[in-house]
């Protein structure tokens, strides 16, 4: 404990952690955690993407699409090499764990319709990257991970703008304007959920303790509507938030968290919801987990399979 308190206490003054032996049990356990989320976010973003890439209007888009692919998965690749470092094997974590076991984000389950989808999906939920990713960035004691993001941090820059290209290109035409207002109709409140349960739900403090974040889930999330409630304002689609001036903070104008049909895709806007029916919706995983976890990990799969064959 003592041992604990004395790292906390570096990191709070500045001290940046660089090698394992910096840390102590409860930073090492934490740090894992973290990068695991990361890695499993950014790597199973992918799939999603690639249901609809091929829709793309112009190659041009075609190519700024496969482009940001080849970012998330080399973002995974930092924080599974980071991982490796820790002494995690990374090649059990994935390819032999269980779809439902993954920590990307639920949102990350489900297809994509159209092409604006995976616009709006570039300019909601990238800014959710950015906004967490940015915070690890400015706040982390741990210096690998910092010296990583400086890379990070600008490409989840430029997803995010992809995404507001499209879809204020897409606000100029009825039919796609309608479009994006169907894809932020069910991404918004998807994004909001990316920074976890409620600040007095949250039971552990670690990140904030050892300096991993800098930032409560709260204030993130009130950090990303900062810039995503005015962009939609800015190109006319309608969103469940508004500033209040009163509060001097955006406020959700729906109940938050509420209930979610999966099928549909359409959030139960008379049916409020509690963050623990929130976690219980996301450990029962969305319609296409394992569909794409099993994207990830079947090239694995039948290599094994295959040398076991010859051998």
């Amino acid at each position: 404990m003592q041992q604990a308190t004395l790292l906390k206490e570096k990191v709070n003054a500045g001290f940046m952690v660089e090698r394992i032996e910096d840390m102590d049990e409860e930073y090492l356990k934490a740090l894992k955690q973290t990068l695991v989320i990361v890695g499993d976010t950014e790597l199973l973003s992918v799939p999603p993407l690639l249901t609809v890439y091929k829709q793309a209007p112009t190659l041009n888009n075609k190519i700024t699409a496969l482009a940001i692919m080849q970012d998330e998965i080399g973002h995974a690749h930092i924080a599974y090499r980071l991982l490796k470092d820790l002494g995690v094997d990374v090649n059990e974590l994935l390819y032999d764990r269980p779809a439902n076991k993954w920590k990307n984000p639920y949102a990350f389950d489900f297809k994509l319709s159209n092409w604006i989808e995976l616009g709006v999906f570039n300019a909601l939920f990238d800014r959710a990257g950015y906004t967490l990713l940015g915070d690890a960035y400015e706040f982390t004691s741990y210096g690998p991970w910092k010296r990583a993001l400086v890379k990070v941090d600008k490409e989840e820059l430029f997803h995010l703008r992809n995404g507001e290209i499209i879809m204020r290109a897409a606000m100029d035409n009825p039919e796609t304007a309608k479009q994006v207002q169907k894809a932020v109709d069910w991404m918004f409140l998807m994004g909001l959920e990316f920074f976890g349960v409620a600040d007095e739900l949250k039971s552990r403090s670690a990140q904030l303790d050892y300096r991993l974040k800098g930032r409560s889930n709260d204030e993130l999330r009130q950090k990303w509507l900062s810039t995503a409630v005015p962009f939609c304002e800015s190109i006319g689609v309608k969103i469940p938030a508004r500033w209040n001036e009163q509060m001097q903070k955006y406020e959700i104008t729906v109940p938050f968290p509420c209930k979610f049909d999966v099928e549909n895709k359409t959030w139960l806007l008379d049916q409020p919801d509690t963050w623990e029916g929130v976690i219980a919706r996301f450990k029962k995983r969305g319609p296409q987990n394992v569909e794409f976890v099993s994207r990830i990990q079947q090239g694995a799969h039948k290599m094994a399979a295959l040398r076991k064959e010859v051998g």
